[in-house]
């Protein structure tokens, strides 16, 4: 009988402010996880307007509805409910506030009058796995908990706010959601340890990855002479760290440590934006060493990914657990080493060097990334050897199959 329970389709409530075509790393994963639950099960989803891209800006509606993979004719499929919220640039962080605000006070009303089965709850904006609890609660439905940023840790370790009153409070009701929820789906063991941590029972607390798109990785994709060469220019090494340089990173001291590599040959590469990227420029003001590129086009991601000799993972020390950066997957199917400036406890050091793939490095000893990456300049057997170990590992991340352990985790969720 429980199995055939589980084979019926289950509705699904998720609940996150961003969405496609927003290009956060929330929407992406968000659409990834509805296109996996969509197969077998039916999808509501209430989001706000996009705010990422002024091109994909909407006219304001108290909400407006749209579906994918189906027609409005059709009951199964996914639902797309955008509530009016504001839609300020991410740039400008006191009034993407008012996005958070503006996005609660309208989506919980509409999804308290929405039929479901589960609530599934996100991490956009930082406090909605509250909102989620809050909404699951009041309709009385299981709630699962997909952790992306944990949450105030983030805020108060990557210094955005200062611990006081506010975060006391954030913190006890982020306890309460922990506790109210059903199961609790992290990226990694370093943030399963931390939640735990938090009081939550292990057994309810669940490690699915974002793991890597292991059939694109292994397609024929042509790589982008321009994009390899803006990346690698007359460097003899290059270091890469692509993706967002928001408050969590060891910035500053792997800058100082590019400034000692100078006449070494050695190349520091910045692919990205975010938070502080004018705060490194101005940190790495005179270094010739040090270069920052914007983010280039989703289809140059191969290019981006195979141009650099290594690339760089790195988490600033009191964030372990805190964030899991999920570029880690996209690397290893391109099979290029990671040099890991971060902790030993988080994920990317302790695996890294477990599988061989890569070197850590003291987030806080300029001394010790100075080391590390002349052990993986120097020694091109050690370099060929963590490339051979990065698509080994891959194997083990197959996205598939980790998006498979997120659809059972909805599915048990599910009251009989």
């Amino acid at each position: 009988m429980l199995c055939y329970l589980y084979n019926l389709p289950v509705r699904i409530l998720l609940l996150n402010l961003y969405y496609p075509p927003d290009t956060s790393a929330t929407a992406k994963m968000a659409q990834t996880v509805v296109d996996a639950l969509s197969a077998a099960h039916k999808l509501t989803i209430v989001c706000g307007r996009p705010s990422y891209e002024p091109t994909e800006r909407r006219s304001w509606h108290l909400w407006q509805t749209e579906f994918a993979n189906t027609s409005p004719a059709r009951d199964d499929g996914v639902k797309i409910i955008r509530v009016g919220s504001t839609d300020y640039s991410r740039t400008q962080m006191g009034r993407r506030v008012l996005n958070y605000l503006t996005y609660v006070a309208l989506s919980v009303p509409r999804a308290l009058f929405l039929p479901c089965d589960v609530v599934l709850g996100m991490t956009d904006p930082p406090f909605e796995g509250i909102v989620a609890a809050f909404v699951a609660l009041l309709k009385n439905k299981p709630f699962v908990y997909n952790i992306r940023d944990l949450y105030p840790d983030m805020a108060v370790g990557g210094s955005i706010v200062e611990a006081g009153l506010l975060t006391r409070v954030w913190e006890t009701l982020h306890r309460w959601a922990l506790r109210r929820a059903t199961r609790v789906v992290v990226l990694g063991e370093d943030m399963r340890a931390r939640v735990v941590g938090k009081g939550v029972k292990p057994e309810r607390v669940a490690v699915v990855r974002d793991g890597a798109k292991l059939c694109e990785a292994s397609s024929q994709i042509a790589v982008d002479p321009d994009v390899v060469r803006a990346i690698r220019g007359d460097f003899k090494f290059v270091l890469l760290h692509a993706g967002n340089l928001g408050f969590y990173g060891a910035w500053s001291t792997l800058i100082a440590a590019a400034r000692k590599l100078a006449d070494e040959g050695i190349g520091l590469v910045f692919v990205g934006d975010g938070a502080q990227r004018a705060q490194l420029e101005a940190v790495a003001a005179g270094c010739r060493n040090v270069r920052f590129l914007p983010f280039f086009p989703a289809s140059k991601i191969a290019s981006v990914l195979g141009a650099p000799d290594a690339h760089i993972v790195t988490i600033k020390r009191g964030l372990e657990g805190v964030i899991v950066p999920s570029k880690m997957y996209g690397i290893l199917a391109a099979g290029k080493p990671i040099l890991a400036v971060a902790p030993r406890e988080t994920d990317v050091a302790k695996i890294g060097e477990e599988r061989c793939f890569a070197i850590s490095a003291d987030p806080d000893d300029v001394s010790h990334v100075i080391r590390a990456a002349r052990q993986m300049f120097l020694d091109a057997g050690l370099l060929q050897k963590m490339s051979e170990a990065a698509r080994v590992a891959a194997n083990d991340y197959d996205r598939v199959n980790e998006l498979q352990k997120f659809v059972q985790i909805i599915e048990e969720a599910r009251p009989a």
